[in-house]
């Protein structure tokens, strides 16, 4: 037996291991090396493969010191629940009504005058024909010339009482059409905004997993309200994380490929679901409008713009198109060979299907490229094309989850953007497209806010140690405006616009305003015609050339 004074002195180093523990832990919070010391596991690898036993239904941890991106996420949403306070309403004749609301323009006369600005002031009011007294409802100005393959977005400014403006640059000269759509009243904006963000359940996922000869499936998701085990896939640096259901007697590491489906769950009430019905979706304010005349007034000629480079400032709207193609408003596009300018370039697009038709243009297009066979299937694999003799390499990857698809993709290979970026050394000849967007919508914003505040830090990095790095921001268009708006309206991602608008303004980076391209184009789909994408590589060229 040890004698007393030996006891304490046992007691006294144990104490002071700990002391020394504890400060340790203290000052460095983040450091690895003391845990190491203790000859504890630690992860090697960008995923973070572990198991759980729960997971609670926010997937951010509570007791986790927030980090400065937590804050800067928190300062987001603050801003935008401000922008989008709540609506609740009594019945759907007190929202807001395209019908019975008023149209007027401001000092109208004919003809109009090329290259003015023609206002129109909109009264909104409700069922029973009332004047409304507070703004937020989610409105899209459109003026176009189907003649002359020509439209335009305008800007609508929101008084918050009740009357909006709609601003029309009149680009061009003929007969123009104008439009308000009522796409959303503010009742049904702010019904989006609350339910959007009160559960992760919308689309689950199906995880494929790999047990010897056979495959065994188990849902997974951004968050999953179980009590089961969890197979967790985190990146610790970016704190993003997607978990599995673990299934009996296979390991995380096991998880091969995933497809997602729609769940039967609403966080909207039966009296807001009304408002997401075909007919009052989209509706026409301006209905009884005639059409303008726009002359050139004898007026002289525009001044010529400077051609578009990065770090330029866009206006609203940022372009017109004129007979199918984009002319923007703050610089200018020239014709530009394409397969001369690719030459010597390493083009990568990261992010959904949206920039893979970029992918699918440039093969279709450049008929010098060659595919590479990767030995991945499906729509959603890796793709690489390249032409040897003009050293040009462009290849398409998806971004990390969340990815929806109905059909089975793999996941053995998938990896966040900023991951990719950070690997990528960069030079004068790298580019870097960008597009996230369209798959997030179904799910809380702080998801996307996380995201796009990531990739935000990576490009800096990256154009830290290579400023001459193109990195190119697709922005998110518009899509198919009657299906599903509680996971997909566009009012969702026009929010998510708002956002990476904010966060990249101050990095030296190309945007292509996808949004107003698919406004001016009058096109609604998730995957806009050639001619859209078209316009986007056009304008991709003259950045890099």
């Amino acid at each position: 037996m040890f004698s007393n004074m030996t006891l304490r002195k046992i007691l006294v180093m144990l104490m002071s291991l700990l002391v020394v523990a504890w400060v340790y832990f203290i000052i460095y919070p983040e450091s690895t090396g003391f845990w190491s010391a203790l000859n504890l596991p630690i992860f090697l690898q960008h995923w973070n493969t572990s198991t759980r036993s729960s997971h609670p239904k926010i997937p951010n941890n509570p007791t986790r010191t927030p980090t400065e991106t937590d804050l800067r996420i928190k300062e987001i949403t603050q801003k935008l629940d401000q922008l989008i306070p709540p609506r609740p309403f009594a019945h759907l004749i007190l929202t807001t009504s395209a019908a019975h609301s008023r149209a007027s323009i401001l000092n109208p006369r004919d003809p109009y005058c090329r290259g003015e600005q023609l206002d129109v002031l909109l009264e909104v009011r409700d069922h029973l024909g009332r004047r409304k007294d507070y703004g937020g409802d989610f409105l899209r100005a459109r003026m176009s010339s189907p003649a002359l393959q020509a439209g335009a977005s305008g800007k609508v400014t929101d008084f918050n009482n009740g009357t909006y403006l709609a601003s029309f640059t009149l680009f061009w000269e003929g007969r123009v059409s104008l439009s308000v759509l009522l796409i959303h009243p503010s009742e049904g904006a702010s019904a989006l905004w609350r339910a959007r963000n009160q559960g992760y359940d919308r689309v689950i996922f199906m995880g494929q997993f790999a047990n010897s000869t056979s495959q065994v499936l188990s849902e997974c998701g951004l968050a999953l309200n179980t009590s089961a085990e969890l197979c967790q896939y985190l990146d610790p640096r970016d704190q993003e994380a997607f978990y599995c259901v673990r299934p009996q007697h296979v390991p995380c590491a096991a998880l091969t490929h995933m497809h997602s489906k729609n769940k039967e769950v609403s966080y909207l009430t039966k009296q807001e679901r009304s408002l997401f019905e075909r007919s009052n979706v989209g509706v026409e304010i301006m209905e009884n409008f005639n059409t303008i005349n726009v002359s050139t007034c004898n007026k002289q000629t525009v001044p010529i713009k400077k051609k578009c480079k990065l770090g330029m400032t866009s206006k609203i709207p940022s372009g017109h198109v004129w007979k199918d193609t984009w002319i923007p408003t703050s610089c200018s596009l020239i014709p530009i060979e394409m397969k001369n300018c690719l030459s010597g370039k390493f083009i990568y697009l990261m992010g959904d299907s949206t920039i893979r038709q970029w992918m699918e243009y440039f093969m279709k297009n450049v008929n010098t490229l060659k595919s590479v066979d990767l030995h991945e299937s499906g729509k959603l694999r890796h793709q690489l094309a390249v032409d040897l003799d003009r050293n040009i390499n462009i290849q398409w990857q998806k971004h990390g989850y969340p990815l929806i698809g109905s059909l089975t993709y793999s996941v053995k290979e998938i990896e966040y953007i900023t991951r990719v970026i950070d690997r990528t050394a960069g030079e004068k000849n790298t580019i870097i497209v960008i597009s996230l967007g369209q798959h997030f919508r179904p799910f809380p914003i702080d998801v996307f806010i996380r995201r796009a505040l990531n990739v935000h830090k990576a490009v800096q990095r990256l154009l830290l140690r290579s400023p001459d790095t193109v990195v190119i921001i697709k922005a998110e268009n518009t899509r198919e405006m009657y299906s599903d708006a509680e996971r997909f309206s566009d009012f969702h991602g026009y929010i998510q616009n708002l956002i990476m608008k904010d966060i990249f303004h101050d990095l030296n980076v190309g945007i292509i305003d996808a949004w107003d391209m698919t406004i001016a184009h009058g096109t609604n789909a998730v995957h806009p015609p050639q001619s859209v994408v078209r316009n986007q590589i056009n304008t991709l060229v003259n950045y890099i050339c």
